[in-house]
C-alpha cells in the first residue's frame, strides 16, 4: 500500500486531522524562507501528541549538519528530508550528532533536462521528486513529469512522488508512477500553512483506494 505523507504541518489541528484520516507521515518545514516554517519547539509540541508510528519528517534546505542534528533532537523527529542542493555525501555527515537513527529522504527538483540517474547516487532511505521552481523550494503546486518519475522509481529503493498532487489527480498519479509514497502540501491547503480538512481526508482516502496496475 502506498505511503501517504502530508507536508507543511504548522499546527496540531491539521496534524490530528491528517493522522486520523490515515496519514503515515507528516512533514515539518524548518526552512526559514518557507511560509510553512515552524520552530523546533512548536514542532515538538505537536509531535509529542501524535502516535509513535507516525513518521515525523523535518524538511531542511542547505542547512549545516550540526543544525540539522540539533533540530532533529529538539523536535523529536523520526525522519529527515534534505530539500536543497545537498551532495550524496551530505546525508552521513552528522551521524555522530544524532540521537538514534532517522529515516532519510533526499528531495530532487525535476526540471527540464533532469537525469533520473542522479537519484541513484544518493544512499538515503528514499528519494522524493518535486517540481523545479526557481523561486521556491517545494509547496509550489507545480507537477512533476510522471514519466520521468516512473523512470526514477526504477533506480531507487523507495520513491516519494510530490508536486501538484491533490484529490483530483492522486489516483492517476499512483497508477502511472507506482511510487512507494506520495507527498502533498499546497494542494491540500486553504491558505499557506493551513490545511483544508476535507481535502486532506479526500486525498488520503483516494490514495488508499488507488489500485496499482501490475
Amino acid at each position: 500500500m502506498v505511503q501517504v505523507k502530508i507536508c507543511g504541518i504548522t499546527n496540531l489541528e491539521d496534524a490530528l486531522v491528517a493522522v486520523e484520516a490515515g496519514a503515515d507521515a507528516l512533514g515539518f518545514n524548518f526552512y526559514p524562507d518557507s511560509p510553512r516554517f515552524i520552530t523546533p519547539s512548536d514542532a515538538y509540541s505537536i509531535i509529542e501528541c501524535l502516535p509513535e508510528n507516525v513518521l515525523c519528517v523535518g524538511i531542511f534546505v542547505n542547512e549545516r549538519p550540526e543544525t540539522v542534528a540539533r533540530v532533529a533532537n529538539q523536535a523529536g523527529l523520526s525522519g529527515l528530508q534534505f530539500h536543497g542542493d545537498e551532495t550524496p555525501e551530505y546525508a552521513s555527515a552528522f551521524d555522530d550528532q544524532l540521537t538514534g537513527s532517522r529515516f532519510r529522504i533526499k528531495a530532487l527538483r525535476v526540471g527540464a533536462g533532469f537525469n533520473p540517474e542522479i537519484a541513484a547516487r544518493y544512499e538515503t532511505d528514499a528519494i522524493l521528486l518535486d517540481a523545479f521552481d526557481s523561486r521556491a523550494r517545494g509547496g509550489t503546486g507545480q507537477m512533476v513529469d510522471w514519466e520521468v518519475a516512473r523512470r526514477t522509481r526504477e533506480l531507487v529503493p523507495k520513491l516519494f512522488l510530490a508536486g501538484g498532487l491533490g484529490p483530483e489527480n492522486i489516483e492517476e498519479a499512483i497508477r502511472m508512477v507506482k511510487p512507494y509514497g506520495v507527498d502533498a502540501c499546497s494542494g491540500l491547503e486553504s491558505s499557506p500553512g493551513r490545511k483544508d480538512a476535507a481535502r486532506v481526508r479526500d486525498f488520503i482516502r483516494l490514495a488508499r483506494a488507488a489500485h496499482v496496475k501490475p
